[in-house]
């Protein structure tokens, strides 16, 4: 979490320009806010110099008609500025809007492409993160950063023009007290920094440990966690405050410190413009002006530190997305993949060992999941793996589905190396139905369908029946349209897995897997979904997982896994005539049941 919240630097030149990359197709908007801010600096820096001439052409000569008219232009300027300063205002935050947009669409859409690796060694709350705050962090800068430092340099620009050309030894007395504010914008800076990443880290902390608690909340509950909780949350969010007040404090002292820096250079112009008005050296009028020039260089001067501080983050915010969007873990697509057109469904795995974090050198041996794995299914054959927790099952169908690339080995279907296919075009052919299973919010027919359009209400519906799902879904108050909550909340887990096998043959895969996916259901919905799992494997090849042995001794073939290796092959009976672990796994199991019906 430390490392995350290193600020690095204040500006860095590299990040900037891939920034300003994507402003690129906003640069006309961009070059119009530019000049709207110059117009609206140069009516503001001109203000002081409509009250010399009021004092010391209209007023002294008495001239009421020119000091009427002085007035007229005056204010015609000020209502122009306003309608300036409103159009620069609503197209900066345009802008700011359309480019985030853009950068909200590229990481979500790389989210996207990248392999299940990436997410098994990257938190979800980080990668929220990433999407909301870190993005939101650059719109400051792209909406009020960027095109508004142009008008606070502008207007500081303006007002030393105005200055040094109406009387430049005043100009100097008045700057002189420059000095001072460099060394307190200095210091400000350096302890504003601190505090920030303090704060960040502090926010960091609050995000990880809300994602973490709210998920878990059942647990929490269960076993009466939850004033342990709210006292550390409590001791997080504490944390948190401390650490905003100590960044509430340092811009407390600084900003009435360049109030106090502004009335001292007011004094300095009182006493010097005073003295030399009194020899006739300087005019009532000048001397006017400059106390409203110094009135208004303090307010860009301020600007000017808050956008340092937008720039600090955003800086910190950019290099953090870009490590993201840098991030290469992503399946290679074949540069001309090969077609799988009407696929038949015969798979075989050919000396395949799989590790999922081999180890950067050479010294040690990789942690091997799966070691020299051989087998073959034919067309419409049904095959059931079976082993201890842990011995590679599920990581076969990841293998089979393309999730993740094998170090050793290959893996066909029909004939075809996966790795010359567009992972995309594979999994069109294979559906896989988990034991834990995602519904999203919406409503029913979308979570069998999945938005795909190519699947009409008559075959979701259909698929609904076979399953046994349909049942329950009229029931609901508004059938096929009732509402899903987040996770699928206002379900039950049987009818949750009933929907994952509507959804599954929905899609009409050439190749099913079924991931222990009737263990989370009761009895008699297991075996309503048995009878329709025999419907489903008709004339697919189908690959069963299942810790309940009496679920497939139906099965073609079955697959006994034991620490990442193939021990035994064949069907029921054979397996059982071999006296080995699937003859243990068996007996075992038959004892529990015994158990239990006594």
């Amino acid at each position: 979490m430390q490392e995350e919240e290193v600020l690095g630097k204040a500006y860095d030149a590299r990040l900037m320009r891939r920034l300003i990359k994507y402003l690129k197709p906003y640069r006309w908007h961009v070059a119009l806010g530019i000049v709207l801010s110059l117009m609206v600096s140069a009516m503001e820096a001109v203000r002081p110099y409509f009250t010399k001439i009021a004092v010391d052409t209209n007023i002294v000569q008495g001239d009421k008609q020119g000091l009427l008219v002085t007035m007229a232009f005056f204010l015609a300027i000020m209502i122009v500025r306003g309608f300036i300063q409103y159009a620069n205002a609503y197209l900066t935050q345009w802008i700011g809007q359309r480019t985030i947009f853009d950068l909200r669409m590229e990481v979500f859409r790389h989210l996207q492409n990248l392999s299940l690796k990436f997410y098994d060694r990257n938190p979800i709350g980080r990668l929220i993160t990433r999407v909301t705050n870190d993005v939101e962090v650059l719109n400051e800068m792209f909406s009020s950063g960027i095109v508004m430092v142009f008008s606070d340099v502008f207007t500081i620009a303006g007002i030393f023009y105005f200055m040094f050309t109406m009387n430049w030894k005043l100009a100097l007395v008045t700057l002189s007290v420059l000095p001072f504010l460099f060394y307190g914008t200095f210091l400000f800076r350096r302890k504003a920094r601190e505090t920030y990443r303090d704060v960040r880290i502090q926010i960091a902390r609050i995000n990880t440990f809300m994602q973490e608690h709210i998920t878990g909340m059942l647990v929490d509950q269960i076993f009466n966690r939850e004033k342990k909780s709210y006292a550390k949350f409590s001791d997080i969010n504490a944390s948190h405050r401390d650490a905003n007040i100590r960044s509430i404090f340092y811009y407390a002292v600084f900003y009435p410190g360049v109030d106090l820096i502004g009335a001292v250079a007011v004094g300095l112009i009182i006493w010097y413009a005073g003295r030399n008005a009194l020899e006739g050296a300087v005019s009532v009028g000048t001397v006017m002006a400059f106390v409203q020039f110094n009135e208004m260089f303090w307010r860009p001067i301020r600007d000017l530190s808050e956008k340092y501080n937008i720039l600090q983050t955003a800086m910190a915010s950019s290099e953090r997305l870009f490590q993201l969007l840098d991030d290469r873990t992503v399946l290679q697509v074949p540069q001309t993949p090969v077609p799988l057109t009407d696929v038949r469904g015969d798979i075989e795995f050919r000396n395949v060992s799989f590790t999922y974090a081999p180890p950067g050198n050479n010294d040690h041996e990789p942690a091997w999941i799966l070691k020299n794995i051989s087998f073959t299914i034919q067309q419409g054959q049904s095959i059931a793996i079976v082993g201890h927790t842990g011995a590679g099952k599920t990581t076969i169908i990841n293998l089979l589905s393309r999730f993740y690339d094998i170090q050793q080995g290959e893996i066909f279907i029909d004939g075809i190396n996966i790795q010359n296919v567009d992972p995309k075009e594979l999994r069109r052919h294979i559906a896989v139905v988990l034991q834990d299973v995602f519904l999203f919010s919406g409503d029913i027919q979308n979570n069998i369908h999945l938005g795909n359009e190519s699947i009409p209400p008559e075959r979701v519906r259909a698929a609904a029946r076979m399953v046994g799902a349909h049942r329950f879904i009229e029931a609901l108050p508004d059938g096929y349209a009732a509402e899903v909550k987040e996770r699928g909340s206002t379900l039950s887990v049987g009818q949750k897995q009933l929907l994952s096998f509507a959804r599954a043959l929905a899609f009409n895969p050439r190749i099913l897997i079924l991931d222990e996916a009737t263990s989370s259901v009761d009895t008699e919905t297991e075996q309503l979904i048995q009878h329709a799992i025999k419907k489903m494997l008709e004339g697919r090849t189908s690959i069963v997982i299942a810790h309940r042995l009496s679920t497939i001794q139906s099965a073609d073939k079955i697959i006994v896994l034991h620490k990442g290796e193939i021990r035994e092959m064949g069907n029921h009976q054979e397996l059982l005539a071999q006296n080995g672990i699937y003859r243990k796994l068996y007996e075992l199991q038959y004892k529990d049941q015994e158990i239990k019906a006594n």
